[in-house]
Parts: structure tokens; sequence; C-alpha cells
């Protein structure tokens, strides 16, 4: 069996970008742990004029410049080649939505190459010859695909063995169930005239769940009514036990807490 941590390869015009974010908290301390790898990747290596030059006019016309097809082939097939692990992925607007299902089949695996688009986009002859996947973290545009592929690191790094401390906080989190997360409180119990809700004070811990479940189904069923699926439904009903949720209070639902 391979040790070799998980990876992430970036390829990017910009690698004095990286870790940047990555290198604090969680994933800063995982990284320095050995518990992952960062293996970040300059574009510019691979052109082949002395201004290193990576991008070129768009055949067709039209404002801006494409990263050029044959750069990032040779990129892309020098880290395969050197055992760069996991899928190539195209961080795009265009892109196939990232969720929390993506997220942890990515952090099972053994890593991925993310390719970090710039200008106007790629070629699009590279997507084609080589089996990328396109992921988007949004209906927006960035500058680039770096900032992206920092999200998308940071979500798949947080689910590796080993980063976050209690584990059973993963199973809790938004998205965890198809539902998002339940309100969270700490003290003082009374802020503002806002007091935390008497049944997280209870110490039953079975109307304690009870009560968290209907929280997380109330907010999605407000926020991300598409998220509700049978499933998610079902089990938030199945963990309701007779008498054990508490209606919630008006100041519980005017806002969220931070």
């Amino acid at each position: 069996m391979s040790t070799r941590p998980w990876t992430a390869t970036v390829l990017t015009i910009f690698p004095e970008m990286f870790p940047g974010p990555l290198g604090h908290s969680l994933a800063g301390k995982a990284l320095a742990r050995g518990l992952w790898r960062l293996d970040a990747v300059d574009l510019r290596d691979f052109a082949t004029d002395r201004h290193r030059t990576v991008d070129d006019a768009p055949f067709g016309g039209g404002a801006g410049m494409v990263m050029r097809v044959d750069v990032i082939a040779r990129a892309v097939d020098a880290v395969v080649a050197r055992g760069a692990p996991g899928p190539l992925l195209y961080l795009s607007p265009r892109g196939e939505r990232l969720d929390q299902a993506i997220v942890r089949e990515l952090s099972a695996g053994p890593g991925f190459v993310a390719l970090c688009g710039r200008f106007e986009g790629v070629d699009e002859r590279v997507l084609e010859a080589r089996p990328f996947r396109e992921l988007s973290i949004g209906d927006f545009v960035l500058s680039g695909g770096e900032l992206a592929a920092m999200v998308l690191i940071d979500a798949c790094v947080r689910l590796l063995p080993g980063v976050v401390g209690d584990a059973a906080s993963l199973e809790e989190e938004s998205f965890a169930e198809g539902l998002l997360e339940y309100p969270h409180y700490t003290r003082p119990q009374e802020f503002e005239g806002r007091r935390v809700p008497e049944v997280l004070l209870s110490g039953n811990h079975a109307r304690i769940r009870a009560w968290r479940r209907e929280r997380a189904l109330e907010l999605t069923r407000r926020r991300r009514p598409d998220l509700l699926t049978a499933p998610a439904a079902a089990a938030c009903c199945a963990a309701r036990e007779p008498g054990a949720a508490e209606p919630p209070s008006t100041a519980s639902l005017e806002r969220d807490p931070p």
C-alpha cells in the first residue's frame, strides 16, 4: 500500500500564490505535519520562447487572450509522467457545480491535478485532448482559477483523516446529510435580550438531537429548498421524537448566529 500523502498539484502562472491561505489554520498545520502535499507548478516553465509566453490572441477575433494548448499540454504531460496522482480538473465558471458530494469523492482519492485558467480561458483542444473534468465553485467569474483551486483544496483537506481534531464534527456540518447546518450557541446565555434555546441547556441529548434536526430542516426549507430530497426529510423526521423538539423562539429565528 502506498504511503504517499493526498496531493494537490496546481498548474498556474502564479505559483507564488500558493500555499497562501492554505498555509494557515487546519490546512496549514496538516501540510506541516505531512498529512497532505501541495505542488504548485509554473506553467511558464513549459513555454518555449525566451519571454515564457503562455497565451496568444484568439482565432476569430475578440477581446482578451487565450492560454495556449501546447504549453498546457506539455505541463500536464510532465506532471502526470512524474507521478502526480488523481484526476485532471479545470476550474471554470462553465464547469459542473462543486458540491460536498464531489468534495468527498475527491478527498477519498489520492489527490488531483488542478489547472488554473487565466485571461479568457484555455484553448478548448487541451480539454478535449486530455481527460479534464471541469468544476465551478459558483455562478460568478474570478480573475483566475487559483482562488477556486484553493477553495477546492481546503474543502478536501479538512476531510482527510487526522486534519480535524473532532471527526464527529464533520458529520453534522452543512450538506453532510443533505441539509444546512443547525444554529450554534455558546456563552453568554443571554445577549441583548436573546436567550439560548432552553432545550440546549436541558442536558437531554435525545431532545437536543431532535431540536437540531428540526432547525436544520427548517433552515434548509427557507434558504435552500432545492437541497430538500426525500431521504433528507425522512432522516429528519425519523430522528424526531414526540414532544422532543421545542418550537423555535422568535429570537432564534429573526437572525442567524454569526
